[in-house]
């Protein structure tokens, strides 16, 4: 999902004058609308696409045979479907298997259970750092996940404990009869450089997606909010000023932050009534963060560091090499298909971005803008013409992105022609079940193809200042249908330049796509 000026965008649509403009009829269908049929017909030729265009390629994943075309060659603004192309790269580069291991290694001489040097934390860029791996091994997630909190109402937490990955590394330095840490402990960053030109940039060391949750409870009207965060980590300082208000009241929270991020303030109001409400604010530092949650979290442990437990990540103690040094604890994530199954299933943009760096380093480089060419090996290693991809990132958010309906149908393709066939068409969000696809067909009496569709969303919104309205650049979805008796078809659906007065009409564009491929599933299967 990408939200262009979000805060612009819904500060123009509360503060603008009651003046709407009244859209004209849609203009009559194409001839191309009937092989549709009339459900689908009727939906795409709704006033809200009158100047819009829309592009639709499904095949028979069989036998190839091409069931609906329509400007299949032609580039479209992807979205979060961007993320089908850099997942699919990164997954098959790394492989589905691959388990990111995170060490720590003791750099200088050990004096009985105390080390008179420091302790290093490699990172490796793992994704979570164990702070949403269930004691199953997969990766937990909810709907609306808890990175989009500032932007999207009803965003929630899993249960599982941010900093359970620096727990488990603690227990085990202390298990290797350390006690005493006679130096300091460092972050070691330098798997790969931050790179300004994603967005959200990622960190080699990322934990609970570099983020501090801030969750607001009503109290009764009048009364101040309450207010829990994590994960608590010094020097973060967090207060609130949130009153609770009426029932039916005005909920709307703001978040600042002091320069370094370790200050963070809550003000505004939250209605008796409303559910929980949950913000977040971004760490500035990770690997400053890091270290001290690692300090910290070696106190819980039993081990004791002389170094001042807050303060910047200590570069100048980190080695040229880790030849000669001693590994007292390592943290082991769930394999990468997991961490693939979340970025689509949520629309992860922060690991998204990280496949585009990880495709870096498997080629050997720190530079994240390396990864781009593995992609491109990748595509023409598949068979696919990497001409239809356009991409600056790889969560679908720069302005340059681009593919075609026929590039994304191929990527899915390509797919089902290997061991992880139904591992990635299952990491897909599953229509009117979970991820971003939950809550399609909202507010229909029926979902048609629930349970039967798996498919990513993508959206591209913005401002239209001149005419008041939303202007959705782009709205896309791309997935498998299931066509009955076992058999799939692939498909990519996409609508550029729609427009609708607030954010209800964007909701009904994304419900639109979702009804579209229901009925498109319901045809294959006839």
């Amino acid at each position: 999902m990408i939200l262009r000026s979000w805060r612009t965008v819904a500060t123009a649509l509360t503060t603008a004058v009651a003046t709407a403009m009244t859209v004209g009829a849609a203009a009559p269908p194409p001839e191309w609308y009937d092989e549709l049929g009339p459900e689908i017909a009727a939906i795409m030729s709704k006033p809200a696409y009158q100047h819009a265009q829309w592009g639709l390629l499904e095949i028979d994943e069989a036998t190839g045979r091409v069931v609906h075309s329509r400007y299949a060659d032609q580039f479209f603004i992807p979205g979060s479907t961007a993320k089908l192309v850099s997942v699919s790269g990164a997954w098959h580069t790394l492989g589905g298997d691959h388990r990111f291991t995170t060490p720590v290694q003791a750099v200088g001489d050990r004096d009985g259970t105390a080390l008179n040097g420091s302790l290093v934390l490699i990172a490796q860029g793992d994704l979570t750092m164990g702070g949403r791996t269930k004691p199953d091994g997969t990766v937990d997630f909810t709907s609306l996940d808890h990175t989009y909190a500032n932007d999207v109402p009803g965003a929630t937490l899993t249960p599982e404990d941010p900093l359970a990955g620096l727990d488990g590394i603690a227990r085990q330095v202390r298990e290797s009869g350390l006690t005493e840490i006679r130096g300091d402990v460092a972050v070691d960053a330098r798997l790969f450089a931050v790179d300004p030109e994603l967005d959200p940039s990622p960190d080699p060391l990322i934990i609970n997606d570099n983020v501090i949750d801030l969750l607001t409870t009503p109290a009764a009207a009048g009364q101040p909010a309450q207010l829990t965060w994590r994960p608590q980590v010094a020097p973060y300082q967090v207060e609130s000023t949130v009153q609770t208000v009426a029932p039916g009241g005005t909920t709307d929270i703001a978040v600042t932050a002091s320069p370094d991020g370790t200050h963070i303030t809550l003000s505004g109001t939250i209605a008796a009534d409303a559910p929980p409400a949950l913000r977040i604010s971004h760490v500035k530092d990770p690997s400053a963060f890091g270290r001290t949650a690692l300090i910290e979290a070696l106190a819980r442990a039993g081990v004791t560091v002389t170094a001042p437990p807050t303060g910047p990540n200590p570069v100048g103690a980190l080695p040229a090499s880790y030849d000669g040094t001693q590994r007292v604890g390592a943290y082991v994530s769930p394999v990468f298909s997991q961490y693939a199954r979340l970025i689509l299933k949520v629309s992860h943009n922060l690991g998204a971005n990280l496949a585009v760096c990880l495709m870096a380093v498997s080629a050997g480089s720190h530079q994240c803008a390396d990864g781009f060419p593995v992609l491109t090996g990748f595509l023409r290693q598949a068979g696919i013409d990497p001409t239809q991809v356009q991409l600056l990132d790889g969560r679908g958010g720069n302005p340059v992105d681009r593919v075609t309906p026929r590039v994304e149908n191929e990527i899915l393709h390509y797919w089902q022609g290997t061991p992880d066939a139904d591992l990635f068409r299952e990491a897909q969000p599953i229509l009117g079940v979970d991820g971003s696809l939950a809550t399609a067909c909202a507010g229909c009496p029926t979902c048609p193809g629930k349970g039967k569709v798996w498919a990513k969303p993508g959206s591209v919104i913005g401002y239209d200042a001149v005419n008041q309205r939303l202007a959705v650049g782009g709205e896309t979805l791309g997935g498998y249908l299931d066509a009955g008796n076992g058999r799939l078809h692939t498909f990519y659906l996409a609508v550029t330049g729609a427009s609708t007065p607030d954010i209800s009409g964007f909701l009904d564009v994304v419900n639109d796509l979702s009804r579209i491929s229901g009925l498109l599933q319901e045809q294959a299967a006839a």
